[in-house]
């Protein structure tokens, strides 16, 4: 017999190239049962993005406006662009028993701990090696040589953050580490919290 649960809040952060959106593409093909998190942005769309599924984009004055109505449950400025998570459509989908992908940073992840401690599981990604990571980077060939550069400075910061996350993976081996992020998935539903009809099943039980 399997109870209804409340979906998991799973965050994948990681520096600038060390795998999160490749990991993250491949545990929402491999969990059907897990949507991406859109995040709204102030970042221009890239070539291949598109509004509304990548990203929500909006101009600066829409952001701040969003914020000073309380519409985000976490957001941060990254590299001179806003990014923030929409409140409302989260929390619908939590209910449902929906788990919802977060790939954001440090900043945004102590803000959803705060916000819904209890929803979330995060997990930090580790390059391999700072080699291994700037190859990623320059090879990716979104960035050019000045913000690659930006980029690894701006990598040491962010991965001393990692004793903030609830599991930390060196991400050497792509599809190893997907099979590690659906392992901590999966352990992470059957948490109790999670199961809000528990102890009414447990007392039914009980007068059995």
């Amino acid at each position: 017999m399997e109870l209804p649960r409340r979906g998991v809040m799973l965050v994948l952060s990681s520096p600038s190239g060390a795998g999160k959106t490749t990991v993250g593409r491949k545990l929402l093909a491999a969990e059907p049962e897990m949507a991406l998190s859109v995040s709204t942005t102030t970042r221009p769309p890239r070539a291949e993005e598109r509004d509304g599924v990548d990203y929500d984009f909006v101009d600066a004055a829409t952001f701040a406006a969003m914020v000073a109505g309380g519409e985000f449950l976490e957001h941060a400025t990254v590299f001179g662009h806003a990014y923030g998570t929409p409140r409302g459509q989260i929390e619908e989908r939590l209910r449902s028993g929906r788990d919802m992908l977060f790939d954001i940073d440090w900043q945004g992840t102590q803000q959803l701990r705060q916000a819904a401690r209890d929803d979330l599981a995060s997990i930090f990604l580790l390059p391999p090696s700072m080699e291994a990571l700037y190859e990623r980077l320059l090879h990716r060939a979104q960035d050019t040589e000045d913000v690659v550069r930006r980029r690894m400075a701006e990598a040491a910061s962010e991965m001393s953050h990692w004793a903030e996350y609830d599991y930390v993976l060196v991400n050497t081996d792509i599809d190893r580490t997907v099979d590690a992020v659906r392992a901590i998935l999966r352990a992470e539903r059957l948490r109790t919290r999670r199961s809000p009809r528990i102890g009414a099943f447990v007392r039914g039980l009980a007068r059995q």
